[in-house]
C-alpha cells in the first residue's frame, strides 16, 4: 500500500500507543515521515526501526505546548525533506480525571496547553507551510468520543476535545479554498498506555470492555489505519469532519440481555 507516496508527513505523540502505530503504517504507506514527542530515546528507536525497514524517518524532540518547539519542528521538517504535506496532531495527554470541585488550576493549565493549545500551534505552522508551499494538503487532529459527549470525572480532557473539534472545523472551512483538509479522529477507548493510566487498568476491567457494544477495545493500528485514509487522496471529499471510531459507544444504549444467543434463535 502506498496510498502516500512521495508524502512528507509530520507525526506528534509518535513515541507510543496511536502514534507510534501511525509513524509505522504511514512510513509503509510511502510517507518520509517527521516524528515528534518529549521522549528523545523512545522517538529516537521508533525512527531507527522505521530506518531499518527502508523507511525515511527522522525524530525531533517537541514539546507541543511550547511555540518554539512546534515552529522548529516544522522547520526541520521542510530543510530535511523540503515540505510538509500532510500531519497527524496526535500527541496529548489525558490529564488527572478528578472532579471539578477538586481539581487544581496547574492541572487544567496543564492540560489544555498540551491537548488544545498543543493542536492550535501545529494547525499553525503546518497551515503556514502548507500555504507557502501552495499545493494543499490533509491534517488530521486527534479528538476523542470525550469530544462528543460529557465525560463526569474528566471535565477537562472532555473539554480539550470538544475544542480540538471546533479548531478542526474552523481550520478546514479557512482552508478549503486553498486544497487543505482538515479532520479530526475520535476514537473510544485504545489499548494504549495512557488509558491504562486513565482508567486503573485494562485487563480484565469488564466494564470498560463493555462500554463498547462489540465487546472490545479498539487497537492502536485501527486507528492508525484510519488516519492514513484521511491523509490520502482517498478521503479527497472530506474535510472539517469528525470520524468515530468507537466500538457503537455513541451509538446508544444497548440493552442487558440474559442469554443472547436464546434470543437471537427465538428471532
Amino acid at each position: 500500500m502506498s496510498v502516500l507516496q512521495g508524502k512528507v508527513a509530520v507525526i506528534t505523540g509518535a513515541t507510543s500507543g496511536i502514534g507510534q502505530d501511525a509513524a509505522f503504517l504511514f512510513a509503509r504507506s510511502g510517507a518520509k515521515v517527521v516524528l515528534a514527542g518529549r521522549r528523545q530515546a523512545e522517538g529516537n528507536k521508533v525512527a531507527e526501526q522505521i530506518r531499518a525497514t527502508g523507511g525515511d524517518a527522522i525524530f525531533v524532540p517537541t514539546d507541543v505546548s511550547k511555540n518554539a518547539d512546534v515552529k522548529a519542528l516544522v522547520d526541520v521538517a521542510v530543510t530535511t525533506f523540503g515540505r510538509v504535506d500532510v500531519a497527524f496532531n496526535n500527541a496529548g495527554v489525558e490529564g488527572n480525571w478528578i472532579p471539578i470541585v477538586d481539581q487544581p488550576e496547574e492541572d487544567w493549565d496543564y492540560t489544555v496547553d498540551i491537548n488544545l493549545k498543543g493542536v492550535w500551534l501545529c494547525l499553525k505552522y503546518e497551515l503556514q507551510q502548507m500555504l507557502r508551499q501552495g499545493s494543499g494538503g490533509s491534517i488530521v487532529n486527534m479528538a476523542s468520543v470525550a469530544g462528543l459527549m460529557g465525560a463526569a470525572g474528566a471535565a477537562t480532557y472532555s473539554a480539550t476535545k470538544h475544542g480540538v473539534i471546533g479548531l478542526t472545523k474552523s481550520a478546514a472551512l479557512e482552508n478549503a479554498g486553498r486544497g487543505i483538509r482538515v479532520n479530526a479522529v475520535c476514537p473510544a477507548v485504545i489499548e494504549t498506555d495512557m488509558a491504562e493510566r486513565a482508567f486503573g487498568g485494562l485487563q480484565g476491567n469488564d466494564a470498560v470492555r463493555l462500554m463498547h457494544p462489540l465487546g472490545r477495545l479498539g487497537k492502536p493500528m485501527e486507528v492508525a489505519e484510519a488516519v492514513v485514509w484521511m491523509c490520502s487522496d482517498q478521503s479527497s471529499f472530506m474535510t472539517g469532519q469528525s470520524l468515530v471510531l468507537d466500538g457503537g459507544l455513541l451509538a446508544g444504549v444497548r440493552p442487558q440481555v440474559k442469554d443472547e444467543s436464546a434470543s437471537a434463535a427465538a428471532d
